[in-house]
């Protein structure tokens, strides 16, 4: 069995987290710059075994498309272009950043540290990823 991997789309840089192959477990991989993100995706999907994507759909608490939303299904497309095999998920991700911020501080994460835009993101990615696996069992 492949994994999973989950995708926290922003326009500066992308939260990226991956299943285990068993799919249990949800981890932080990495944070791109999102100019690299499909490179970065076919480079991992090379070297790990990749059955399926969930990208985390941005929207606004009256569950309408945020602004961002649109550059999220660009990406979708290309990233369906580029893996026309594998399925690509949308996934709610309201609050995702205020619950990453929150696991960053209740895992002892110095401030310093969870100031760093890229923790959070990576976090955020791997929320959506858990709640995607959660939700299928």
């Amino acid at each position: 069995m492949g994994r999973i991997v989950a995708i926290d789309y922003g326009l500066k840089r992308t939260g990226i987290a991956v299943s285990d192959p068993l799919r249990i477990i949800a981890t932080p991989l990495d944070t791109v710059d999102t100019a690299t993100l499909l490179t970065f995706l076919t480079r991992y999907a090379q070297q790990e075994t990749v059955d399926e994507f969930v990208v985390g759909m941005p929207k606004t608490l009256l569950n309408k498309d945020s602004e961002i939303a649109p550059y999220v299904r660009k990406f979708v497309e290309e990233l369906t272009k580029i893996f026309p095999q594998k399925p690509v998920h949308l996934a709610d991700e309201r609050f995702t950043s205020t619950m990453a911020q929150r696991a960053l501080i209740e895992g002892g994460m110095k401030k310093k540290d969870r100031q760093v835009k890229g923790n959070v993101d990576k976090i955020s990615a791997t929320i959506i990823l858990q709640s995607f696996m959660t939700s299928r069992q």
